[in-house]
């Protein structure tokens, strides 16, 4: 079988035919189908769909094609492409298999003068197109789920913290599939906090308002790439950022929007940074314990660079693996 988006311009098929297996992608809005395809099924002699509920179906109608069914078996298709005829077949995803399986022993018997086969892309996935899988899945599993209908906020958001902390995880040891897995976790939460935001009897909003929000602000933030500034450095960027940061929140002090319920090293390296971004002269307080003096390590660490929370991570790992290796060797 062959893959031949630009067949639909040709009109020689030849005496035994053409079979044109049609795919569509439910991801795209029914009716928005490739040029090519349109061609194809303008010009079919035949045009064959065995669902009647196929999302195209209406829009075909429309267009003054119709559609009919039941789809024949494998022999039943190539009988119908006797004397040069055209037959498009609409199928979902790679086609039917059992009818593609049928056609290529058909095709391998040797027994029969078999037509033109291919397949025929007509609308495309765009990239991101299976978010609206994990949407409309979330949706389903929200209502009839007697767990995942439940829910609230509160109730997840033990749940975003622990999966923001596996995903760090996966990413320090570099093991892609965890990787791959977590940000799926993270992903989860995202779209699930949204399908609950949008049953609010008050204040709804949904997944789409979400994914508004944070494309007008990276729009805006990103004047450098969206509009007239130049930034030709990361230190160019994060002015900018930092600029149109601080005339989006308007904040009455540095420390606006540090949540203080976060590690205690990253809440410390925060705050110090705020403090050197912003220029002001605040010293760390003075005082004896531990706690001073980690909070002294946290700022001298963010202001040299470095993580303080990462790289305590680090050494505890080290320190962990040092210990698994004493008590395997006694």
């Amino acid at each position: 079988m062959t893959t031949n988006t630009s067949a639909a311009a040709s009109t020689g098929t030849g005496s035994t035919g053409r079979i044109v297996l049609l795919t569509t992608s439910h991801r795209v809005a029914p009716g928005l189908l490739s040029w090519p395809a349109w061609q194809t099924l303008r010009t079919a002699d035949l045009v064959l769909c065995a669902d009647p509920a196929h999302p195209q179906l209406p829009h075909l109608r429309e267009a003054g094609v119709e559609a009919t069914a039941p789809v024949p078996d494998a022999q039943g298709l190539v009988d119908a492409c006797a004397g040069g005829a055209t037959v498009v077949v609409l199928v979902t995803g790679e086609g039917d298999r059992a009818l593609t399986d049928g056609l290529a022993r058909l095709a391998g018997s040797g027994r029969v003068a078999m037509p033109a086969l291919e397949l025929l892309p007509g609308s495309y996935d765009l990239p991101g197109a299976r978010l609206i899988d994990l949407v409309q899945v979330m949706d389903r599993i929200r209502v009839e789920c007697p767990w995942s209908s439940v829910p609230t906020h509160k109730d997840l958001a033990k749940y975003a913290i622990e999966e923001a902390y596996e995903l760090v995880e996966a990413i320090e040891l570099g093991d892609r599939d965890e990787l791959r897995e977590e940000l799926g976790d993270v992903l989860l939460q995202v779209v699930f906090h949204a399908r609950i935001a949008q049953e609010d009897p008050e204040e709804p909003f949904s997944v789409d308002d979400v994914a508004g929000t944070i494309v007008d602000k990276l729009i805006n933030r990103h004047p450098h790439v969206f509009g007239d500034e130049t930034a030709r450095t990361p230190q160019d960027v994060r002015d900018i950022w930092l600029r149109t940061k601080a005339t989006e929140k308007q904040r009455d002090s540095v420390t606006d929007g540090v949540p203080l319920g976060q590690p205690a090293l990253a809440l410390a390296a925060k705050l110090a940074s705020r403090v050197r971004t912003a220029g002001l002269d605040v010293p760390l307080p003075a005082g004896e314990g531990v706690g001073y003096e980690l909070l002294a390590l946290a700022a001298a660490a963010d202001a040299s660079g470095v993580d303080p929370e990462s790289a305590l991570r680090a050494a505890s790992r080290a320190f962990h693996a040092s210990i698994r290796a004493k008590e395997s060797h006694g």
